[in-house]
């Protein structure tokens, strides 16, 4: 008899703890992070779209914010630890701490570095050399492209003296085709695409042939990664989820961009077109190990940097960057 009311009293307590009430359960957090992309909605980002719509984030307790605004300075947002995170072109890490923002580059996206030289087939510009005596269209005589440039002219051993350089806007399209340039700075996902579709044959030279600068990624500051690493974790693992399943499944990421991105399933010529971009940008994400950064591209920007005299003396690439999480994500 005691042991049946032993056993009873067992059961009974086992159904009282599993009964608990909700509220008696310690409370999850959501960490809500307004991320800012530098860019309006666009295919591009189906990686951050993918892990969004799977849950990957939620999954992580993390909810995400999408921020497009361009008047936001994601980079002096998160050294102020205004915010935790922004995506950005690695060469803007640097530039950042030198004026003393503790911004750290945690997750390496695009292991390309997508800045190319176009030119129409016509003018005959097949590499670097035969830019001598031309014109070239830069977008801003700043940011990634005209520091790409600048690293081709470097590696290349160009005399950027032999050449004009002017500065036009985000006309790239524009000034080629009506022959007011002969070669723009522009992405290899994006504008060579577009002239290629409007019937052009084109010319590339690519700067990563020469220099692969580290490209876009994603960054925090030192007190988010010493005070909150599981969040730095979380939000990497959740990010390398998207990445993995758009570069799996281009067609279902480009189906889930559609809920994000407007203008999107409507015109099958526009569909047909960013679907084109989303493929270019695929193969610029592609690596053996996503999310890992290459201490030799590093050495390569800050070298790019430091001849453009846009760094004050010395810096290493470990200040600046670390594979520290995507690593312990291998593991």
């Amino acid at each position: 008899m005691h042991k049946v009311l032993s056993l009873i009293a067992i059961i009974v307590l086992l159904l009282l703890v599993g009964c608990r009430a909700p509220a008696d359960l310690e409370p999850v957090t959501v960490e809500k992070i307004r991320l800012p992309m530098g860019y309006i909605p666009n295919v591009q980002f189906s990686p951050v779209y993918v892990a969004v719509d799977k849950g990957y984030f939620k999954e992580e307790n993390i909810e995400i914010e999408f921020d497009y605004r361009f008047e936001t300075d994601g980079m002096k947002l998160v050294g102020a630890d205004e915010l935790h995170f922004s995506l950005q072109s690695g060469e803007q890490v640097p530039l950042a701490r030198a004026q003393g923002l503790p911004v750290v580059y945690v997750m390496q996206w695009w292991q390309r570095f997508p800045v190319v030289l176009v030119s129409l087939a016509e003018t005959g510009i097949v590499e670097p050399a035969d830019l001598e005596g031309k014109t070239i269209g830069t977008p801003l005589f700043g940011g990634a492209s005209y520091i790409g440039w600048k690293a081709l002219v470097s590696r290349a051993g160009l005399d950027e003296s032999l050449m004009e350089v002017q500065e036009i806007g985000y006309t790239q399209l524009a000034t080629l085709t009506e022959r007011k340039v002969d070669a723009a700075i522009c992405y290899v996902n994006n504008e060579p695409l577009q002239l290629e579709r409007a019937g052009h044959a084109v010319h590339l030279i690519e700067v990563a042939e020469y220099a692969n600068l580290v490209s876009n990624g994603l960054v925090t500051n030192e007190k988010t990664i010493t005070e909150r690493p599981e969040l730095v974790e979380g939000m990497i693992r959740a990010f390398l989820r998207g990445l993995q399943d758009t570069i799996d499944d281009p067609d279902k990421a480009f189906e889930i961009a559609k809920k994000y991105v407007e203008g999107l399933g409507h015109d099958p010529e526009v569909d047909a077109a960013q679907k084109q971009v989303l493929e270019a940008s695929i193969e610029l994400w592609r690596a053996d190990l996503p999310g890992v950064s290459n201490p030799a591209d590093w050495e390569t920007t800050l070298e790019v940097l430091q001849q453009m005299d846009l760094l004050v003396g010395e810096m290493q690439p470990d200040e600046v960057y670390t594979n520290r999480f995507v690593e312990q994500e291998r593991r």
